[in-house]
């Protein structure tokens, strides 16, 4: 799976170079994975502006200005947050395109309308906005990894023009 994720990483890194635009991310469930990831490769800093861990919602609302009603009314793991976050690290880093996680890894706080292993993704870019709800299976560690994997393979098509 890491070859894989490397391959699909390169490619986004590519992709982004060849139109001269920059990335960061807003990580809550992933915890900075995704960010390693990228980082783990030679040569992003042309590309990869940075990211932030907003594990808290003190720090989703106080660092990327997800409201507070947001985060009461539809919960920390809700696509409208997802989709704050990634428009707060955008207006945070300047950069074209931002991604962002929010979700349950587990093993606890699951409930039954949102069991562990739901995540939250946004991604937003040059007149593009995104969002989705996914469904991970397996350990606290799996759901962050299958997290942290969906957010490139979505960038990725994203970025190809296959997701629109």
């Amino acid at each position: 799976m890491q070859e894989t994720t490397n391959e699909r990483l390169n490619e986004v890194l590519f992709q982004l170079r060849e139109r001269r635009e920059t990335l960061a991310f807003a990580e809550s469930c992933t915890g900075g994975l995704l960010s390693s990831q990228v980082t783990s490769l030679p040569g992003v800093s042309d590309v990869f502006m940075g990211s932030v861990v907003t594990y808290s919602n003190k720090m989703k609302r106080d660092l990327l200005g997800v409201p507070a009603s947001v985060l009461s009314t539809m919960g920390a793991v809700s696509r409208p947050v997802a989709l704050h976050m990634a428009r707060g690290v955008k207006t945070l880093t300047e950069t074209s395109w931002t991604v962002s996680i929010t979700g349950i890894a587990g093993p606890s706080g699951g409930t039954d309308t949102k069991p562990v292993g739901t995540v939250c993704f946004a991604i937003v870019g040059p007149g593009f906005e995104w969002t989705t709800q996914e469904s991970f299976s397996g350990s606290r560690t799996q759901v962050q990894q299958s997290s942290a994997k969906f957010a490139i393979d979505t960038l990725s098509a994203v970025l190809s023009g296959e997701l629109s």
